[in-house]
């Protein structure tokens, strides 16, 4: 089943979260928000592209890092207030140099 731009709920801000993971393993990278112009950015360009709340602009996984994420697939969940994003990720995935943001701190 295939979706469109217009099947995406996006938040009263306009934003809808997005989760990254590493196409050949499977593996959660990192979760990070998307605007409509960020969204649209990711599937024209193939390039991770979010929307920085604290700096209020759009932002391309790895502009000035060089740990690029290279996006293979674009999917909603059956909601469509979810986009998963499957990637080749080039170096870490967080901004700690951590492989992904998803290590050591399972709650109790």
């Amino acid at each position: 089943m295939s979706a469109s731009l217009q099947d995406v709920n996006y938040n009263d801000d306009g934003l809808v979260p997005a989760i990254a993971q590493e196409v050949t393993t499977g593996q959660v990278l990192m979760m990070a928000w998307m605007n409509a112009e960020a969204l649209t950015a990711t599937l024209e360009t193939g390039r991770g592209t979010y929307w920085s709340r604290s700096r209020g602009q759009l932002w391309v996984k790895g502009e000035t890092s060089g740990h690029t994420q290279q996006v293979q697939s674009v999917s909603l969940d059956c909601d469509g207030d979810t986009v998963l994003l499957k990637v080749e990720q080039t170096g870490p995935a967080c901004h700690t140099g951590a492989q992904t943001c998803f290590t050591g701190r399972e709650l109790s």
